[in-house]
């Protein structure tokens, strides 16, 4: 039998218990229509990269079925009717990934990149061609600053 995987995408509102009721859902359609649930993951709620239908997160989670065609068809049909469920894929793999997902293996080592300055100290900091406030960098015409009452 083909393996697959989908993600699915639940509206913000809904609770985690909900989001997980869902995916038993789902996982009872496929394992009904002949196929079998190989791994479930939930990811939790995720700032999404726009909004869908006024909702700024969801709650992401991770199927891997060994499935015919037809039982992947009927949880697509479900999905498609229930309105928690903003978004989700279905794609066809060769084969069941080992350990985690890469969302998973990144939230369990914390994250890869630095937040705040990047640079650390400020003097750091690649300057490129900036120069200080009030030198001509000769391209210009030179301004001249007056303070105020001088002319």
């Amino acid at each position: 039998m083909p393996l697959y995987e989908t993600v699915f995408i639940a509206r913000q509102d809904v609770s985690a218990k909900q989001v997980e009721d869902l995916a038993a859902g789902f996982s009872k359609i496929v394992n009904d229509n002949g196929g079998e649930t190989k791994r479930t993951e939930s990811w939790g709620l995720r700032t999404l990269a726009y909004r869908i239908n006024k909702n700024r997160k969801g709650h992401y989670t991770l199927f891997h079925f060994e499935a015919p065609a037809k039982a992947i068809a009927e949880m697509e049909r479900n999905m498609k009717i229930n309105e928690d469920v903003l978004r989700f894929m279905t794609v066809s793999i060769e084969t069941l990934p080992e350990g985690p997902s890469a969302i998973l293996r990144q939230a369990e080592e914390g994250e890869d990149r630095p937040r705040g300055d990047r640079f650390g100290d400020r003097e750091d900091r690649p300057r490129g061609d900036r120069f200080e406030r009030g030198e001509n960098r000769g391209d210009r015409p030179e301004r001249k600053f007056s303070k105020e009452g001088e002319e």
